[in-house]
């Protein structure tokens, strides 16, 4: 099949295996771990091309192209990362990468703990953004970069693009902070809670060692996906997209399936439960809820950005109730008093808090425009 045009083509990805130890941020230490990741574009001479893409909640180091003889494999910000497109491939070198405690290659949960020769499951530490954060930066020096030329993430993504813009300040020319926050609204926390416990309730959950029983928590990872997707689309969204259609026509008059939004709903979360790990979701929601750089300085978010100097964008989208617009504002705010240099668009769509991986012309605009200032 011939490649397009605008596509990075087939990918593979690669793996480094880090010996030193790495300290993390509740207290633990991994004496050793690996992560995978991917790369598209070539580093020039300078290695000053180099963009980090960061993933969000359910994302991974695949963010673009597709992988060979595997239909529907695309990346998930595929539309965004390829040559001509917004981040051009052309002039960037993109690495992607999956984090610590992923469940996609990189050490986790799933991973077996050499200590006792069995998987982690829920004897692996709790990582927050810092800790995802001190394992790229070792990854950067593995691929020999300095420093990026941006890092750019969505959601939990941009928070990490925050934290290395303060944690590596002489490492980032650029933060591209996309439908994020400085920290989650009690809210978010509490949508985060009733999806945990869906998954700690699961009678197949087995305190996190559900390996060893050779089962999956499926029913609470199935409810923690839809509740999160309930929370990822806006009022709007959702009414254009189902409204109220009745899947058979007429009311059934029982406990299945009627509206179209129930049979989505069902559908996302048996997909995501044969997939995605559940101590994978555990530790990604904590890392959400314990996210808060203003936390060391007295909840002020201005003295906590003041480590900041990079250059920013700052991303928000009018219908993204879980990571509203002003939020994002909070992030400008921070940093225009203390002096950065800061673009702000706020884009008017309609795909609530998904909103930043869709194809949407105004936004896949500003992120062109960006990253060709960049690029000059």
């Amino acid at each position: 099949m011939e490649e397009a045009k605008d596509s990075v083509g087939a990918v593979l990805p690669q793996h480094a295996h880090f010996t030193a130890p790495l300290a993390l941020a509740g207290g633990s230490t991994l004496p050793a771990f690996d992560l995978v990741y991917e790369t598209y574009g070539e580093l020039n001479a300078a290695r000053s091309n180099a963009v980090l893409v960061c993933h969000a909640l359910s994302g991974n180091h695949h963010v673009a192209g597709h992988y060979a003889g595997q239909p529907r494999s695309g990346g998930w910000w595929d539309n965004l990362v390829g040559p001509g497109k917004p981040l051009d491939t052309r002039k960037f070198f993109v690495v992607g990468v999956n984090n610590l405690g992923g469940c996609h290659g990189s050490t986790g949960p799933m991973t077996v703990d050499p200590a006792s020769g069995r998987p982690w499951g829920a004897d692996f530490p709790v990582v927050v953004v810092e800790d995802w954060v001190a394992a790229q930066a070792r990854l950067a020096d593995r691929l020999g970069i300095d420093a990026w030329a941006a890092v750019i993430g969505g959601s939990l993504g941009g928070m990490q693009a925050l934290q290395w813009a303060l944690e590596f300040p002489q490492r980032v020319r650029h933060a591209l902070v996309i439908a994020s926050a400085p920290k989650l609204t009690a809210q978010n926390i509490a949508f985060n809670e009733v999806a945990r416990q869906a998954i700690l309730t699961d009678p197949d959950f087995h305190g996190g060692h559900y390996y060893t029983h050779g089962v999956v928590p499926a029913r609470g990872l199935r409810l923690a996906r839809m509740i999160g997707h309930i929370t990822y689309l806006s009022d709007d969204k959702m009414a254009e997209k189902f409204g109220r259609r009745l899947r058979q026509g007429v009311l059934q008059f029982g406990y299945g399936i009627d509206f179209e939004i129930e049979s989505y709903l069902r559908h996302q979360g048996d997909r995501f439960a044969g997939h995605f790990d559940a101590n994978t979701y555990l530790i990604a929601t904590k890392a959400l809820d314990y996210f808060d750089p203003a936390r060391d300085h007295g909840g002020n978010l201005v003295a906590a950005l003041a480590r900041a100097r990079a250059k920013f964008l700052v991303v928000s989208f009018t219908t993204d109730w879980r990571f509203a617009p002003e939020r994002s504002r909070e992030i400008v705010y921070g940093l225009l008093h203390n002096g950065r240099d800061v673009s702000y668009a706020e884009i008017d769509c309609s795909g609530g808090h998904d909103s930043f991986l869709l194809d949407d012309p105004h936004y896949h605009a500003v992120m062109r425009a960006y990253f060709e200032g960049i690029a000059t």
